[in-house]
């Protein structure tokens, strides 16, 4: 079943905090600015193209945030941001998920509206697969093979023979242009500390200068060496041999994001703006309409430092509120809410509002359709 909502009611006068429907999503744009800033100075520093990644964000608007001054290329998780993309005018895009044959004729679809698209391969029948589809089409489409460095999600081996045979035919065949080689150190996700992030970072760089050396010495070109992941990035020494990063969190940074060091508490730019819906000031909690689908389920921190549950619940400001209080249960709607300490409820009451930091900004923007915009402690 099909359910019709009714059409959204962006306004981009501006407008109060307190004035807006909830939940929805906040987006600091001093702090989005400051984080993209920082991150493109690390880029020019160590002699690396910058592609981030948009799974993020989702938004042409932050997308120009982040590459102010360089040149316009972003990495895509979906074919819906990459369609969201081309449509703002942004060609160079690569689709950073393992391609399948299925999605062959959407990839032609969008080389005919104008996209500078590269793919990634994963297997050797998939590469074969993708030669054989572009054997005899009329434009030639971009292909990287993914280099599993540790993460044991997708990928090949750097030292494995499948990963020559993939390369070779991707490397030979009529319709495509085998670009070079790409890797994500997504474990440094799992790592304890950032020693260990920036071993892991030595990893995720030394896979993919390994692979690339190996197929070049048998004649395949690899121009491009694509690594990702914001914690080895912001971590790891060098990127020696290196052409391009992909991050993405960095943008707005998490809570989660903020234990692994990759960012501080005041970088978290994205919030989600909640209303105090019931109050039991004897249990020290109350509840906010903002619960799994606003939220979302994501309990990245419960094994960090600190867990914070849900979400850390601010004032509308963003300042502090006393007893730290977190998101602890999620329902689909509603979110319940205690502190380590007597909250304030003389001003937690129901009908307040509250900003909730996330886990994992990623999965908390997704389901969202837009950002309300402020820029620091303004309420506007």
């Amino acid at each position: 079943m099909m359910v019709q909502s009714r059409p959204p009611s962006h306004n981009r006068n501006p407008v109060r905090l307190c004035e807006l429907e909830t939940p929805c999503l906040i987006a600091d744009r001093a702090r989005t600015e400051r984080n993209a800033r920082r991150m493109d100075a690390l880029a020019r520093r160590r002699g690396v193209e910058l592609r981030p990644h948009m799974k993020t964000a989702k938004s042409a608007d932050v997308c120009a945030i982040a590459l102010a001054g360089r040149r316009l290329s972003v990495t895509v998780a979906t074919a819906d941001e990459a369609w969201h993309f081309l449509d703002a005018g942004i060609t160079d895009i690569r689709w950073a998920v393992a391609l399948t044959r299925n999605k062959h004729d959407l990839c032609k679809r969008l080389l005919a509206a104008g996209a500078n698209l590269s793919v990634i391969v994963s297997d050797e029948v998939s590469a074969r697969d993708l030669a054989d589809a572009f054997d005899d089409h009329s434009e030639r489409i971009d292909a990287l093979v993914e280099i599993d460095c540790g993460e044991h999600r997708t990928g090949f081996a750097p030292d494995s023979a499948e990963l020559t045979v993939a390369a070779a035919l991707l490397a030979d065949a009529n319709g495509v242009n085998m670009r070079g080689v790409l890797t994500h150190g997504g474990h440094s996700y799992g790592a304890s500390g950032v020693d260990e992030i920036a071993r892991i970072a030595a990893d995720e760089r030394a896979a993919v200068v390994t692979a690339a050396n190996r197929l070049e010495s048998r004649g395949i070109p690899c121009p491009e060496r694509s690594i990702g992941s914001t914690p080895t990035i912001v971590h790891g020494d060098h990127l020696t041999d290196i052409t391009e990063i992909r991050p993405g969190v960095y943008l707005f940074g998490d809570l989660f994001q903020m234990q692994l060091g990759a960012c501080a508490l005041d970088d978290i730019a994205v919030t989600v703006l909640a209303t105090v819906i019931g109050v039991d000031p004897e249990n020290n909690r109350f509840v906010i309409d903002a619960g799994g689908l606003a939220l979302s389920k994501d309990r990245s921190t419960e094994a960090s430092p600190t867990d914070y549950g849900y979400g850390l619940v601010t004032r509308l400001d963003g300042s502090e509120l006393p007893g730290a209080p977190i998101v602890t249960v999620v329902y689909q709607e509603h979110g319940t809410v205690e502190g380590g300490q007597p909250l304030p409820f003389g001003e937690l009451q129901v009908g307040s509002q509250v900003r909730v930091l996330p886990n994992h900004s990623c999965m908390t923007a997704a389901p969202y359709e837009c950002y309300y915009v402020v820029s620091g402690s303004s309420d506007r």
